[in-house]
């Protein structure tokens, strides 16, 4: 057995041996099949109006009540919450590919290209996430592409830093010296010694964005610049439950435990992924279990 096999095995046992990672990792799978099965699995169609129907509390007819307009609310929150994780995957997906070229590029080259790199991402950094969001939402107008744009334009910076500050230290590595002294070349070099070697912290920061993000989309629909309506969205369904709160508390708990659940198992997950991609963290970890 290799390093690398032994290294891969240990830290699948530290992963599988945190029940909280574990319990949060099976909670995602649900909510990925649940987001991937939504339009088949709703028992009822999200504009589906039945106004006599409006207002009923959870039943065994409609699991999560129905709302002001008799809508089922259980359809409406599992359409909802695949929305959200659309928006979150894409918008994140979307920012791991630009921030990490940025950062690597920025970080291996230095010079004049790191300092201009740096200074743009220095300036979106001091905007706040959500106050740059509801700008860019603002200036394109309101919809579930310009909310993914949103997002992960606001999020892109951060992936800047955190692959620009792994690169730093990476690409001192003796390997990288001796791949540049035989004429390797640089895209090369990027793919086979500096990108595998950054990939821990990237996998950490991408669990952990995909939890705000869901809340930035839950944000902005709240304020009626995410997802537009006849689509569910999450903050626009909590948004809508505002004037039936004391009569239908169901309106807005359900969705917001949709947003509850989810964000605390990415960041869950995320936490856990730090413990044995940190190797200062897993060496606390292992020193632990072996006293």
């Amino acid at each position: 057995m290799t390093a690398d096999t032994d290294t891969r095995v240990s830290s699948w046992r530290l992963l599988l041996g945190n029940p909280v990672t574990v319990v949060s990792g099976a909670i995602l799978i649900v909510i990925a099949v649940v987001a991937l099965t939504a339009d088949w699995i709703a028992p009822f169609g999200v504009n589906d109006v039945n106004v006599p129907d409006a207002l009923q509390g959870p039943s065994g007819a409609h699991w999560f009540g129905t709302d002001e307009l008799g809508r089922d609310m259980f359809s409406r929150v599992l359409v909802a919450t695949q929305a959200s994780l659309r928006v979150a995957v894409i918008s994140v997906a979307f920012a791991v590919v630009v921030g990490v070229t940025i950062g690597v590029v920025s970080g291996y080259r230095g010079g004049w290209l790191d300092t201009i790199f740096m200074r743009v991402v220095d300036v979106m950094f001091a905007f706040p996430v959500l106050l740059l969001a509801l700008a860019v939402v603002a200036i394109l107008g309101p919809g579930m592409t310009t909310t993914i744009l949103a997002i992960g334009i606001v999020y892109t910076p951060i992936f800047a830093r955190v692959s620009r500050a792994s690169t730093l230290s990476v690409r001192v590595e003796p390997y990288v010296s001796v791949s540049r002294s035989i004429g390797t070349g640089h895209l090369y070099i990027l793919g086979r010694h500096i990108v595998p070697n950054i990939a821990g912290p990237l996998v950490v920061q991408t669990s952990l964005s995909l939890a705000f993000a869901i809340l930035s989309e839950a944000a902005l629909s709240f304020l009626g610049l995410g997802i537009q309506p006849p689509q569910p969205s999450l903050g626009r369904m909590i948004f809508d439950s505002q004037g039936f709160v004391t009569m239908a508390w169901w309106m807005a708990v359900f969705p917001g435990a949709a947003i509850f659940v989810t964000v605390l198992a990415f960041n869950l997950m995320g936490d856990g992924l730090r413990d044995v991609l940190d190797p200062k963290q897993r060496t606390m970890i292992e020193a632990r279990r072996q006293q």
